[in-house]
């Protein structure tokens, strides 16, 4: 009964080609703004089967994900629920395949058909597919090498390269400087035959594609890794937390190429990943990460979730990172149903004229005392993590006057401010007490403009 129903469930038109936009900073799907917002499913091939998949994908769907970053070979030995192994022998440049099966029956469907279905699913939800070709570790084990690499790429490019809804992220959390031979062929075949499908590099923690591929021909955008680890676990001269810090870095750079942070701090996973004893991020900490990103310039984010990247099971002998609940239960985690709510708000004005401004902030304060502000030709939008009372500086967007707002991360409420006219400064005191957790978005708009916030 699931496989008619699914059969019949028809594609989605939303799934458009994606793009890079003229100015370089944002991404297009046929030709309108879209806005990334991610989830790390990282084994979503080898945990689930397919009623769980598209109970997956049904409930990130309703939360507001569009794209999904998806492993597809986590080892050499990776085999999908169906335990069907996705190479012969080990060898990335050998996939097993088995034509004359009915790819649409359980038991028959090899690893790659079970791939295709994921895809065709996915689109049918309007939903992107980032797919990890390989992880790093592969290289960096020498089971993927510049011999196979291409004979790899070229299936995965052939396969998959018509995909409207597929991106590809090469690497897969491994230094950018390793195995850099192996990468750039990778890339660079997957990129020869299947040119208008996005890629980038999905680097280890606390690095940046740009580090190293910014020129590369095959990467179209930049992603980074701000990780998982605290302030106190990075010390005093590192990033930390800073996450707004790799997107300034890489909108610096030359030529200009959009950016991502493609791997911040999971919720409900402990503070630096190993160290069991600290305590996990929450939902404000993902919140902070999204809004920090967006307002220095990304152009999306991706969220995550410890126990649904990993799809874990209780009792199961494959943990890690300390989980301690069923993935279909963590999968209704308070920041996932939140992150629809920075959707909602970048997709409210017009997306592709956004920049960042720091200087619209008149008093701005280091780590979570940190605004984070940026801004259209008509409205300007400025997030504190803490609600801490800040002053803006106005007359950087058009009109006379301007219309505030407090907007809610939590629940996508609004607070109005009041009116006020669009030059010298304005103090701005947020709703409820200064802590860390009490965040808004102070929303100014030229009241001339008559724009509203799309629920």
């Amino acid at each position: 009964m699931l496989a008619a129903a699914l059969a019949a469930a028809p594609a989605s038109a939303q799934t458009l080609p994606l793009s890079v936009s003229a100015n370089h900073r944002y991404l297009e799907a046929g030709g309108k703004p879209f806005f990334w917002m991610g989830d790390t499913a990282w084994l979503l091939l080898s945990r689930l089967n397919r009623e769980e998949t598209e109970r997956y994908l049904t409930t990130r769907k309703r939360q507001g994900f569009n794209v999904v970053q998806v492993m597809v070979l986590h080892t050499n030995k990776m085999t999908s629920r169906y335990d069907a192994p996705a190479l012969v022998d080990g060898d990335p440049g050998r996939p097993r395949t088995t034509p004359g099966k009915d790819p649409a029956k359980a038991g028959e469907y090899d690893y790659w058909d079970h791939l295709d279905w994921v895809i065709e699913r996915a689109q049918a939800h309007g939903m992107y597919l980032a797919l990890v070709p390989a992880w790093g570790d592969l290289a960096m084990e020498r089971q993927l090498n510049e011999k196979n690499a291409p004979v790899y790429g070229r299936f995965m490019a052939e396969r998959y390269g018509k995909a409207p809804n597929v991106i590809w992220l090469n690497g897969g959390d491994t230094r950018s400087e390793m195995r850099n031979a192996v990468w750039d062929a990778l890339g660079t075949t997957i990129k020869r035959i299947a040119p208008r499908q996005l890629m980038t590099f999905h680097p280890i923690g606390r690095t940046t594609s740009s580090w190293q591929w910014h020129q590369a021909p095959w990467l179209d955008f930049n992603m980074f890794q701000s990780g998982h680890r605290s302030y106190a676990q990075e010390g005093a001269n590192a990033i930390g937390e800073d996450n707004w810090r790799y997107v300034e870095q890489d909108l610096a750079r030359t030529p200009p190429k959009p950016t991502i942070d493609g791997e911040p701090s999971y919720e409900n996973i402990p503070h630096g990943l190993h160290e069991k004893d600290q305590p996990r991020w929450q939902a404000a900490d993902v919140r902070r990460y999204g809004w920090w990103a967006v307002m220095a310039g990304a152009f999306g984010h991706t969220y995550g979730e410890n126990h649904v990247m990993q799809f874990f099971l209780t009792g199961a002998d494959t943990a890690n990172f300390e989980p301690n609940l069923h993935w279909d239960k963590a999968i209704e985690a308070p920041g996932a149903n939140q992150m629809r709510h920075l959707r909602a708000l970048i997709e409210s004005r017009p997306m592709l004229e956004r920049v960042p401004d720091q200087a619209l902030i008149a008093d701005n304060g280091v780590r979570y005392d940190r605004v984070l502000a940026s801004r259209g030709k008509s409205y300007a939008f400025a997030y504190t993590y803490t609600g801490r009372p800040f002053t803006m500086k106005l007359g950087a967007i058009s009109g006379p006057q301007v219309k505030a707002q407090w907007y809610s991360p939590r629940d996508g409420g609004f607070v109005a401010v009041g009116t006020f006219a669009n030059r010298g400064e304005q103090r701005f005191d947020p709703p409820g007490e200064t802590r860390a957790g009490n965040d808004w978005v102070l929303v100014l708009d030229d009241i001339g403009n008559g724009a509203s916030i799309v629920r």
